[in-house]
C-alpha cells in the first residue's frame, strides 16, 4: 500500500546510507529527488544512476539534492557508489520498508517466473515535504532529463 499521492505531504523515512544515516525531513528547504531502482551493478540501475550523476551538478544548482534506495547492502551501496564515482548517496532498504511506503514493491516477471521487487520509479518532493511528482515504471533513457525539467519547474 502506497502513501504517495501527488500534492500531498511524502512519507517521512530515515535510512542508512553511503554518507552516514539520511532523512527525508532533513532535506527540508530543497528539493529531493528520490529514486528507487532494483540492483546495484544491474545494466538499467548502473546507467540510471549514472544519468543522474551526468546531471548532478544542474540538479545541484536548481536546488535538489538526489538520492538513490535500493534493498542492496550499504557494502554493496559503498563498492557501486565508489565504482561509478556518483556525487549523491545510495540509501539502504534491506527489509524493504521504505519501498512498501511508497508503493514500489510489484509484482514482476522474468524468464516465467513471477515475483515481488522494486519496481523502478523516482518521486520530486518538494522543500516543503510535499510530494509534486510520481514516475513509475521508469524507463531510464532520458529520464534524468525529464526530472530535471520538473526540478527546475518547481
Amino acid at each position: 500500500m502506497s502513501n504517495t499521492d501527488v500534492g500531498k505531504k511524502a512519507p517521512p523515512f530515515t535510512l542508512a546510507g553511503t554518507g552516514g544515516s539520511w532523512s527525508l525531513g532533513g532535506a527540508a528547504g530543497g528539493a529531493a529527488v528520490i529514486y528507487f531502482y532494483p540492483r546495484d551493478n544491474t545494466p538499467g540501475c548502473t546507467q540510471e544512476g549514472a544519468d543522474f550523476s551526468a546531471a548532478y551538478a544542474q540538479f545541484k544548482k536548481a536546488g535538489a539534492q538526489i538520492v538513490g534506495i535500493s534493498a542492496d547492502s550499504l557494502a554493496a551501496h559503498e563498492r557501486f557508489k565508489q565504482k561509478m564515482a556518483f556525487p549523491f548517496h545510495l540509501l539502504s532498504d534491506p527489509d524493504k520498508k521504505v519501498c512498501r511506503l511508497y508503493g514500489v514493491i510489484q509484482e514482476k516477471s522474468m524468464y516465467g517466473k513471477k515475483f515481488l521487487g522494486i519496481e523502478r520509479s523516482t518521486f520530486l518532493i518538494d522543500g516543503k515535504g510535499v510530494l509534486r511528482h510520481a514516475w513509475r515504471k521508469v524507463r531510464v533513457k532520458g529520464h534524468a532529463a525529464e526530472v530535471l525539467a520538473a526540478v527546475k519547474a518547481l
